[in-house]
């Protein structure tokens, strides 16, 4: 039986550092082929942290103010709208990828507190099995932070800490982000024919 590539994602932002890695995700899905549909939602954190990182204004056109371009796959959600399809285990998503992760946002995943539309498509892929890739960012990490990480692993969800590599001796802060969300991509089945590979 051959593989199911995902084509429907859902990506979400939320309100910890790391804009720049977010940015360089949705390029890569926005000129993926095999990616039909990303449905991408942005906490209101998320939109703060993105307006001091990467000069955004605003709630309107956000993708177009992230990618430079309008896109034809990529559509905005609103994070208040509860009832919006990514919040029914009904509606095909193949996989979620928040990136940047807060804390804040995995402890609302890891303990099924489901208020806002991010943390309800979290809830949706775990309780439908499907991957859910935890982006997560801070430093140090408390006890609770790495409590929440072990509940959120233990349901399901993938904890891919927001880390960049450089063994691949990054030209650009955009190369090193680019190169994370290529990892980040590849682990849910999309390898990018650009990526570094390490060859021993």
């Amino acid at each position: 039986m051959p593989i199911q590539l995902p084509s429907n994602l859902t990506v979400a932002t939320t309100g910890a550092s790391g804009s720049l890695f977010l940015k360089q995700l949705l390029f890569a899905v926005d000129a993926d082929q095999r990616v039909q549909t990303v449905n991408f939602i942005a906490s209101d954190s998320g939109l703060r942290v993105m307006a001091e990182e990467l000069g955004l204004r605003g709630r309107s056109n956000l993708v177009r103010q992230i990618l430079g371009a309008a896109s034809r796959k990529i559509h905005q959600q609103a994070n208040a709208d509860i009832a919006a399809n990514v919040a029914s285990g009904s509606y095909p998503a193949d996989a979620m990828i928040i990136i940047p992760c807060s804390m804040g946002t995995l402890a609302r995943i890891a303990n099924g507190i489901a208020s806002r539309l991010i943390e309800r498509a979290a809830d949706v892929c775990l309780k439908e099995k499907r991957p859910l890739v935890l982006c997560v960012r801070e430093a140090p990490l408390n006890k609770i932070h790495i409590r929440n990480m072990y509940r959120a692993a233990d349901a399901g969800a993938t904890i891919f800490p927001l880390v960049p590599a450089f063994y691949a001796h990054p030209a650009s802060i955009d190369g090193m982000a680019s190169e994370f969300a290529n990892r980040v991509l590849a682990h849910i089945g999309l390898p990018q024919p650009d990526a570094f590979r390490w060859k021993g």
